[in-house]
């Protein structure tokens, strides 16, 4: 996913550290082959050792792209840490990029020609190239036949570079020529490189309201991939053949003499009924072979058939052999009765009813029977009729007897393609987290963008667009430098002047304040990830907003600088929390942040430029003083030390909770009482998880984000309720285990002596903070 300017967040790649980010980091850092080294090594043991030959072609294809990253590093074609990292490629241009944020010498949309390439050139009647490709596109034949795509919607983007040479087209016919003219030069240099012409499809352009987590095609991939489960079809072969097997043997043995178990066959009749019963014994081993119990000569099945293996070639059976013969058939005959005896009757007769049961797997083929008439490309309006019970024609036809459920797990993964407005995905459970959430926004996102556009053709165009190009994958980049925007691609530069204005900014502002309400009331006491954060920005610069929205940085390679937008979204914080319940707990002075906000717009506050490109982001020297000193920097570099001045900037930034309700006007329906409590469970769910944890730190981290969301929902309450709520909040509690309670109870003294006006950490009182250079109060054992 794309990110936006000065964006820091967590995840794996290679800076001197051994760890990393997707985006920026401070000035100065070093990126080394550390890291892409230890992932080709991880990558070249799994392609020669994995059981499995599809890991194995996957850890392969890994490696050669590894390789790529250390070859290029070694020649330096590739820059690591920069907007182009590709050496002669442009930033606009896709990249491939591998875990950790770094580029391959490849671009996506390179490599060799599609099918539906090779097709195009076929039906032009031009050489199976791109440059020739494209330059028939610019012709009269070619432009048509790309308008009858623009008109039909029947295409399909997977990389922003598809859309180009429709954008193309859609100017020419409308008229701008040198719009037209200008995009074409810009692209014709890397026309035999990259493809520029869009990929047909049979489907028209999805509902604009509608999105969905899966396509039909997804979903029915993701079930064919589902195995029968070996437990339960070991149980089910147990109950339907060598149960009612081993009936067979032990009635066999019970007819000598009288139900006695003799030393030896007592008629030839006998033993040719019992030579008979072997040779099925061998025909139900060899096709049955989940089951081994059978096979174990101490077992009483193997018993009953090795002492039989033995009477029907006449012989008698040794005293041992005899002895254990007598004994098995006695516990089997004490534990389940005779066969053919009312108990054994209806203890066979209810474990056949349950081994008939239709098999997980049955009823899986059936639902993708149901799926596979339904277009691939797309999400499913109504899952209903996917997840029905067995219907009466069904069960004529397969076999499974009418009436049968599906499976939970198969009925959850249909569900995942339910296509629907995001609000009704949230509350049936499609949508689990902000996490998912933050993945379906970019559809929503697109539609809203191409309000803008009052052509329809181009409208479609413009949304294909941003779909792909929301699937662009993070540069790892330096000095702050910021992710590539949708905005600077060139083929959306040239349709920008064709925006028709206002209509724009209105849906994206409805947009924005839905999205805002949503995130907040359906996750509290969550953080906003990210990716959720770079939509909210996008939508708030369509709408036309001052809403400075920021995003969680990365500790581990945090350098002690902010982009400017944290002191003004520190501000947007000051003016809403100012003299409230937040504002005393953590011990803010928000009428200085509001004064150094306003030095930074006197330009009386230093501020620096970083050399990126010449002309890098700014940052703000006097908020990252604070939030050092808020955080008690000694100077010495950690990550423990830098979590503190991160989580310091979080604090006074609210991030982004007052950015939504102040600048974004959102209000969510529950109430504010409400979320506060809400987040309140969610702080102890996961402080739970603290005891007896090796591992108790990400735990600690995400109870005191979700008490930080908590006492911000708490202080927009008037007072009598915040009294009210807080009393209420240690009986919460209590309903938890003991160890919660007891590990909270300081916390919760501190949110008191906060509300009466007492400091937070006066004794018995503490302040819940994530990030500490020492052991944190929390991990310890509570006295209880």
């Amino acid at each position: 996913m794309n990110d936006d300017a000065g964006q820091q967040h967590s995840a794996e790649s290679g800076t001197e550290s051994g760890t990393g980010t997707e985006s920026g980091t401070g000035s100065g850092t070093h990126i080394s082959a550390t890291y892409p080294q230890g992932q080709l090594a991880r990558a070249f043991a799994t392609s020669l050792t994995h059981g499995d030959p599809d890991t194995r072609r996957r850890a392969e294809t890994r490696v050669a792209r590894w390789r790529a990253v250390l070859a290029g590093i070694a020649d330096g074609t590739l820059s690591i840490g920069s907007r182009t990292p590709v050496a002669g490629l442009p930033a606009w241009v896709t990249p491939e990029v591998v875990r950790g944020g770094f580029a391959t010498s490849a671009a996506r949309a390179g490599g060799p020609l599609q099918p539906y390439e090779r097709e195009a050139a076929a039906r032009a009647g031009v050489p199976e190239r791109r440059g020739a490709l494209f330059a028939y596109c610019l012709t009269e034949p070619g432009l048509n036949r790309l308008n009858t795509l623009l008109d039909s919607g029947r295409y399909d983007i997977a990389v922003p570079e598809e859309a180009a040479l429709l954008t193309v087209a859609w100017l020419v016919r409308a008229g701008d020529a040198t719009g037209a003219l200008d995009l074409v030069d810009e692209l014709e240099p890397f026309a035999d490189r990259l493809r520029f012409t869009p990929r047909p499809s049979e489907l028209p352009v999805p509902d604009a309201e509608a999105v969905h987590r899966r396509t039909a095609g997804d979903t029915g991939a993701a079930l064919a991939l589902r195995q029968p489960n070996e437990a339960i079809e070991t149980q089910r072969e147990a109950l339907s053949v060598w149960q009612p097997f081993g009936d067979e043997l032990l009635a066999h043995w019970l007819e000598t003499a009288g139900g006695r178990v003799l030393d030896r066959a007592p008629d030839d009749a006998w033993r040719r009924r019992g030579t008979e019963l072997l040779r099925r014994y061998r025909e139900l081993a060899a096709t049955h072979t989940r089951c081994t119990k059978h096979r174990d000569p101490k077992e009483n099945l193997g018993i009953l058939r090795g002492a039989l293996e033995v009477a029907v070639t006449g012989r008698r059976l040794d005293p041992r052999r005899l002895g254990l013969l007598r004994h098995a058939v006695e516990s089997m005959v004490r534990r389940r009765g005779l066969p053919g005896s009312a108990r054994h009757t209806e203890l066979r007769t209810r474990q056949a009813a349950q081994a008939a049961r239709p098999s997980y797997i049955s009823v899986t083929q059936l639902v993708l029977r149901r799926l596979s008439g339904l277009p691939r490309e797309s999400g499913v309006a109504d899952v209903a009729p996917l997840v029905a019970d067995v219907s009466a024609r069904e069960a004529e036809e397969t076999g499974i007897p009418a009436g049968t459920p599906v499976p939970a797990p198969v009925r959850h993964t249909v569900e995942a393609a339910l296509s629907a407005p995001i609000g009704t995905l949230v509350e049936r459970g499609v949508v689990p987290s902000a996490e998912v959430l933050a993945e379906l926004v970019p559809q929503l996102v697109a539609v809203t963008s191409a309000q803008a556009y009052a052509d329809e053709a181009l409208r479609t165009l413009i949304a294909a667009n941003y779909r792909a190009f929301r699937n662009r994958r993070s540069l790892l980049l330096l000095d702050l430098a910021g992710q590539v925007r949708v905005e600077e691609l060139p083929w959306v530069r040239a349709a920008a002047g064709h925006r028709a204005g206002g209509d724009g900014r209105d849906a994206a502002r409805t947009a924005l304040r839905q999205l805002g309400e949503l995130a907040v009331q359906a996750f509290p006491g969550t953080l906003l990830p990210n990716p959720l954060i770079r939509e909210l920005g996008v939508l708030a610069r369509q709408a036309g907003l001052d809403a400075p929205f920021v995003e969680e940085l990365a500790a581990d390679i945090f350098m002690g600088t902010f982009a400017p937008k944290f002191l003004a979204a520190a501000q947007v914080a000051a003016d809403l929390l100012g003299g409230t319940l937040y504002e005393r707990y953590y011990d803010i002075d928000y009428a200085a942040v509001r004064a150094l906000a306003q030095a930074q717009r006197d330009g009386t506050q230093t501020q620096t430029q970083t050399p990126t490109r010449g002309r890098g982001p700014r940052t703000s020297p006097g908020f990252a003083e604070l939030c050092t000193g808020r955080a008690g920097g000694s100077g010495e570099w950690s990550v423990a030390a830098n979590g503190m001045i991160v989580e310091q900037a979080q604090i006074l930034t609210t991030h982004n909770l007052a950015t939504l309700v102040a600048r974004v006007g959102i209000r969510p329906a529950p109430g504010w009482e409400d979320l506060s409590r809400r987040s309140f469970t969610t702080v102890c769910r996961t402080t739970a998880r603290v005891h007896n944890n090796r591992r108790p730190l990400p735990m600690i981290k995400d109870a005191a984000y979700a008490w930080r969301q908590m006492v911000f929902h708490l202080s927009l309450c008037d007072p009598a309720t915040q009294a009210r709520v807080i009393a209420e909040l240690t009986e919460e509690a209590a309903r938890h285990p003991a160890h919660v309670a007891a590990r909270l109870a300081p916390a919760l003294t501190g949110l008191r002596q906060a509300a009466s006006g007492t400091p937070t950490d006066t004794p018995p009182g503490r302040r819940l903070l994530a990030w500490t250079t020492k052991p944190h109060w929390l991990s310890r054992p509570p006295r209880t």
